[in-house]
Parts: C-alpha cells; sequence; structure tokens
C-alpha cells in the first residue's frame, strides 16, 4: 500500500506493507486523513509520546470503510463507514483499538469531512466537559479558536449551554470568521489589553473556563482574563511549552490549572474519552450540527505539501489528505 513515511529527509510516499489487526483493532481502507499540527513535529523525526520515528507512518485520523475486525472488536463490521483516531493514517490501510472509532452518521457527510472530526471533538469535550467541567452559563474562552480544534471548541461550548463563548486568533481575517462558529466574541491577543476585553464581556467576573492551545505566551495573560476559582485546561502550547508563570496571581484566584494530553493515557482511559464524547455530542454530529470547515485538501502523494501548507499557518480549518 502507499503511505507517507518518515524519512531522514522527511515526510515522503512510499510502499510498506498493510498492517494487520490485533484480537482488537479493526482494519480500514482509508479514503481521507485530517491533518494535525502534532504531525509537523513526527515528519521531522520526532516522537509524539510512543509514535513517531523514522519509517513510521504519520498520521493521527482518518476516515473510511471496515475491512477486517479483530476476534474481540464488539459492534462494528466490514464494509461499515468510519472515522477513527490512532496512528498510522496517511496511508490507503491503517489499524487502530476498536475503542477510537466511530460510525460516520447515515446522512451526507463524506470521507473527507469524517477525517476532520475525530481528534477535535474527542480532545474539545475532554477539556471542555470532563477537565474544565463546563456548566452553563460558564464563561468560556478558546484559545487559539482558529484551528480546527478549537472551532469545534466554539461549537461544543454554545451547545452545552455556556453563557459568553470567547475565542481568539492573532489574524484579523480569521478572527472575524469566529462567530460562524459559535463565538460571541473574538479576542486579539496581540493587543495587550486582552484580558480586559475579556473581564468586560463577562461583566467583570472574568472567564469561568478557559482552553488552552497558546501556553507560555498568553499564561499570566489568561490569569488575568480569568475569574477567581476559574479553570484554565492548557491543550496545547503553539506559543511556547515554557514561560513565566505568576504563581501570586495564581493564588490569589484560586484558579485549577489543569494539564491534559493524550501521551500519557493509557487504551482503557482513550476508549472511555471516546465513548463519553458520542454519549454528550453524537447525536449533534448526526444532525450535522458539529462540523468543521476544510480549508483545502491534498492527494497522498502531496503530503508534504499539505504539511507545509499547515507549516505556513495560513489555514482556516482543517487540512485533509484525499487517498
Amino acid at each position: 500500500m502507499r503511505a507517507a513515511v518518515v524519512t531522514e529527509d522527511g515526510l515522503a510516499v512510499r510502499e510498506v506493507a498493510v498492517p494487520t489487526p490485533k484480537p482488537n483493532e479493526v482494519l480500514v481502507r482509508v479514503r481521507a486523513a485530517g491533518l494535525n499540527r502534532a504531525e509537523l513535529q513526527m515528519a521531522s523525526g520526532h516522537r509524539h509520546g510512543a509514535l513517531g520515528g523514522i519509517g513510521a507512518v504519520v498520521g493521527l485520523e482518518w476516515a473510511g470503510e471496515v475491512v477486517e475486525v479483530g476476534a474481540d472488536v464488539p459492534d462494528l463490521r466490514p464494509g461499515q463507514r468510519v472515522m477513527c483516531s490512532g496512528s498510522g493514517g496517511y496511508a490507503e490501510y491503517a489499524v487502530t483499538d476498536w475503542g477510537r472509532v466511530s460510525p460516520i452518521p447515515a446522512n451526507n457527510m463524506s470521507y473527507e469531512q469524517a477525517a476532520t472530526l475525530p481528534i477535535a471533538l474527542q480532545t474539545m469535550h475532554n477539556a471542555l466537559l470532563t477537565n474544565g467541567r463546563l456548566q452553563p452559563g460558564d464563561g468560556v474562552l478558546i484559545q487559539g479558536a482558529s484551528t480546527g480544534v478549537g472551532l469545534m471548541g466554539l461549537q461544543i461550548a454554545r451547545l452545552m449551554g455556556a453563557g459568553v463563548v470567547m475565542g481568539s486568533s492573532t489574524n484579523p481575517e480569521r478572527r472575524k470568521r469566529l462567530t460562524e462558529f459559535g463565538a460571541d466574541v473574538a479576542i486579539d491577543t496581540t493587543d495587550p489589553a486582552w484580558p480586559e476585553a475579556v473581564q468586560a464581556a463577562t461583566g467583570g467576573k472574568g472567564a469561568d473556563l478557559i482552553i488552552d492551545q497558546v501556553s507560555a505566551s498568553v499564561a499570566n495573560a489568561n490569569m488575568k482574563a480569568a475569574a477567581i476559582l476559574g479553570r484554565i485546561v492548557n491543550v496545547g502550547r503553539l506559543g511556547g511549552a515554557k514561560g513565566e508563570f505568576d504563581f501570586d496571581l495564581h493564588a490569589l484566584k484560586r484558579i485549577a490549572y489543569i494539564g491534559v494530553t493524550f501521551r500519557t493515557r493509557t487504551l482503557d482511559e482513550v476508549r472511555e474519552i471516546t465513548r463519553r464524547m458520542r454519549a454528550d455530542l453524537w447525536d449533534a454530529v448526526t444532525a450535522g450540527k458539529l462540523r468543521l470547515p476544510i480549508d483545502r485538501i491534498f492527494p497522498l502523494e502531496e503530503a508534504a505539501a499539505a504539511q507545509a501548507h499547515m507549516r505556513a499557518n495560513a489555514h482556516f480549518g482543517k487540512i485533509v489528505l484525499a487517498m
């Protein structure tokens, strides 16, 4: 099969063997794969937790048809249209644990649209509801809201009854579009006074919940923007993994600061994340209420060019590979 493989010179499409599913796994004929920023590091030879390294097939989410199921796999069958998370998705075939597989709704959802959803749904449901403890009426800020995961966060916050929903982007054109995906207020974090804008939007209280995909460059400003007893969930580090931290402000506001990643989660934990997400969100997914815009579709042979497009940070929404 053809697959995008990590080489000494970067990402390249090569012929590799079709993977064989273990008893708990599903083999899928991949039709489309969504791109994610973690894959940029993997393509450069860096590992992402246990994933990656020279010779690895890149790709954390995809959609296609089930070809084969392992002996221990429940409720999935060959021929079923599915969306998946896991590893090795930039390929004509990929395997993953059955607990990371969801059926594509029986509507007009394309494989390309389905491939944009698994990571965003799992990540933001876990950040907003499980770790962020979102309550109806909470003021919510999504940092880095113009990414695919960020746009999904805005929609989930709105769906689950948040009060004021705010999203940030440093790009003025992308910032204008955040209201299309559930934001009441678009925040420009290049303006040093942006925490005051959050305070104003929340009637002086501050954000009850901040989902932070940026981290170091906004860490202290996040705490200024947060409410007393606010929660900050660290999901990504697009603005740096290390920086200054105002411990006194953290204590003064009694902020719960929570870090999350999939890299250290067990298989059972990931299965539970997917189960909870589907319990809360699948009706909305099926109804077409939770969707992501596709910025551009590349063929598999142009996987390196697709990653270059992501690295240029000129896209809005998701970039997809078509097989």
